[in-house]
């Protein structure tokens, strides 16, 4: 079943789309990792389908180039449904570099991203916390 808030990806993976801040709010306490155009922020859901949300600051441009940053990262998301894991959600922030870094190469950072968000769970950090431990 697809709604206003659920897309399927070409190859058949259903994503639920993030729209209330308190669901970006509770993403950003999960795990973080980043690269040159986006970082990614991950955290376990209630939900049976993986969730997405985009967001791109006032910083980086103006509106006609974060609208282009947002759909270049949705066009990301799409191509990389099938590494999203089911009961998570995920907020990637677009940088202003999303414009210029060739889509191929946003495609296998959001792979990378994926594994190191879902491998550090339960890596200590320095101090002999958990990492990202908020």
């Amino acid at each position: 079943m697809t709604g206003p808030d659920t897309a399927k990806s070409e190859a058949g993976h259903s994503l639920r789309r993030l729209n209330k801040r308190s669901q970006f709010l509770r993403a950003a306490r999960g795990n973080r990792a980043g690269r040159r155009a986006f970082a990614l922020q991950a955290i376990a859901s209630d939900e049976l389908t993986a969730g997405v949300g985009f967001t791109v600051t006032k910083k980086v441009g103006n509106a006609p180039e974060r609208n282009r940053i947002k759909r270049r990262l949705r066009e990301v998301v799409r191509a990389s449904a099938r590494d999203f894991q089911p009961q998570h959600d995920y907020v990637l922030v677009g940088r202003r570099e999303a414009l210029s870094e060739p889509f191929g190469q946003m495609v296998s950072d959001l792979s990378a991203l994926l594994i190191k968000v879902h491998a550090d769970k339960a890596r200590p950090n320095k101090a002999g916390g958990l990492r990202n431990s908020r």
